[in-house]
């Protein structure tokens, strides 16, 4: 075997549950090939770089083997590398951060001084994030 589908090896490699999730990523442009988006039925050969978008994080990952059935999980590493860098990793354990201003239930609606406090509060947190 000299090459494979990209589709049927992400799907083979456990990247994507199914081989029509994978075909579905591919066209949407979430799997670039050696930094080039691809088709699905594009030919893989060893030592192509494949990157997969999984918002937050990109994992990146190296093709070492073919194979054209699915694997248990505990053979993927004889097929595929994980090259994923660390700051991409970091980014899932980042907290999300949200502004949530609590109000009593049944206060109703803010008032117009309310209003221009909450507007007030949330420049000073954007202008905040602005200088870091």
């Amino acid at each position: 075997m000299e090459a494979i589908r990209l589709d049927k090896y992400l799907w083979a490699v456990r990247i994507f549950k199914t081989r029509s999730d994978a075909a579905e990523a591919i066209r949407q442009n979430r799997v670039l090939v050696n930094d080039a988006y691809a088709k699905p039925s594009r030919e893989v050969r060893i030592g192509d770089r494949i990157a997969v978008k999984r918002m937050p994080v990109t994992y990146l990952f190296e093709v070492v083997g073919y194979v054209s059935s699915r694997q248990p999980a505990k053979n993927v590493p004889d097929y595929c590398r994980n090259i994923t860098p660390q700051s991409e990793l970091d980014k899932l354990n980042i907290p999300r951060e949200t502004v949530f201003v609590f109000r009593d239930r049944g206060t109703g609606r803010p008032t117009k001084k309310e209003r221009r406090e909450l507007d007030s509060l949330m420049e000073e947190i954007y202008l905040e994030e602005e200088e870091e």
